[in-house]
């Protein structure tokens, strides 16, 4: 059964840096969305490991580790959201007290999304994929990420609309941030496996950056069969995926992985977001690889989605179940917050 935190008006903000912190020469962008939030009636609560960043790592996993612990557990934060995500995250799982995590929502992506993945499939607690902070410091936010505050209102039992977006951001421009951060250049198409211009997908939502959640396929992190059996009573799942810096051969692997360790069965269908990455290898293109996954598992493939590190993102919550629609190169995610 899926539980659902709720989002508030005034809500409380817990910032920790469960990944990477921010260093000394960017202090003032963290400054600054927080500042955003407070002016839209958050309150905020920064933590010590924000503003700290050596090795690859806010501080060691031991102290991340407790200071996410610690605001999971504090009744007066309402959510958490990292800065930004980073490359160690990984280091804190075995450190985290998953029983005592009170009922909140924990928003990000990146390298965090192996954080809300674990902390769905061994809680059964639902967890937002979208925006981090950083990007929350715009005088205002496009209308595909300002949907995150919608959908974590969401209550139990109701559902929530989202479409894809208009435009895409190609490229990160980090000294020139327009009033939305991003800049929105590129006309956004989604596209499938599937011969038909119509698709129509329905399971529960899992997933996040692919580069991090294969870490935990065969750790305790990492038991999708269990989640599946006792949580969501054998429904189907729709894989949401990103890829930050594989190859196509990497991209590849990890899939296979994933097959193998039986993180595809009653599978719905795949989406992955649009990507830097994705390099060809000896002809081997993404497109190879999309085609080859859709053919082995039978499941419709979407790709170049609105997920990831080429924003704007759609919220996607774990462990909700969802109705996404393609239609002519358009898309919709209606999501359903039901036990």
């Amino acid at each position: 059964m899926i539980t659902y935190p709720s989002l508030k008006k005034g809500a409380t903000i817990g910032v920790t840096a469960p990944s990477s912190g921010v260093p000394e020469y960017l202090h003032e962008l963290i400054r600054l969305a927080c500042s955003r939030m407070e002016s839209r009636g958050y309150s905020i609560v920064c933590k010590d490991t924000v503003w700290t960043q050596e090795k690859a790592k806010s501080a060691p996993a031991i102290n991340r580790a407790a200071e996410f612990n610690s605001l999971m557990q504090e009744e007066d934060v309402d959510i958490i959201i990292p800065p930004w995500g980073g490359e160690l995250l990984i280091e804190i799982l075995d450190k985290l007290d998953f029983d005592a995590m009170q009922p909140k929502w924990v928003l990000g992506y990146s390298d965090v999304s192996v954080l809300l993945l674990a902390i769905t499939l061994k809680t059964g607690m639902a967890t937002a994929h979208g925006t981090n902070l950083i990007d929350l410091r715009g005088a205002d936010m496009d209308e595909t990420t300002a949907m995150w505050e919608t959908v974590l209102s969401t209550q139990k039992g109701e559902s929530v609309l989202q479409y894809s977006s208009p435009m895409y951001q190609k490229e990160w421009q980090h000294t020139n941030p327009s009033p939305h951060i991003f800049h929105l250049t590129e006309p956004t198409v989604w596209k499938t496996t599937e011969t038909t211009p119509h698709v129509n997908m329905q399971g529960r939502l899992l997933g996040g950056c692919i580069d991090i959640i294969r870490h935990v396929i065969g750790t305790p992190y990492g038991d999708v069969q269990t989640f599946q059996k006792e949580q969501i009573g054998n429904e189907a799942i729709i894989w949401y995926l990103e890829n930050c810096e594989l190859s196509t051969t990497d991209l590849r692997r990890s899939l296979v992985q994933m097959k193998l360790a039986g993180w595809f069965d009653h599978c719905a269908g795949i989406m992955f977001g649009r990507s830097p990455a994705n390099q060809t290898v000896d002809g081997y293109t993404v497109e190879d690889v999309y085609q080859e996954l859709a053919e082995e598992l039978q499941v419709p493939v979407l790709y170049d989605i609105d997920c990831g590190h080429m924003p704007p993102q759609i919220t996607f919550i774990n462990g909700a179940f969802a109705e996404v629609e393609l239609s002519f190169e358009k898309g919709s995610v209606r999501q359903y917050f039901r036990p």
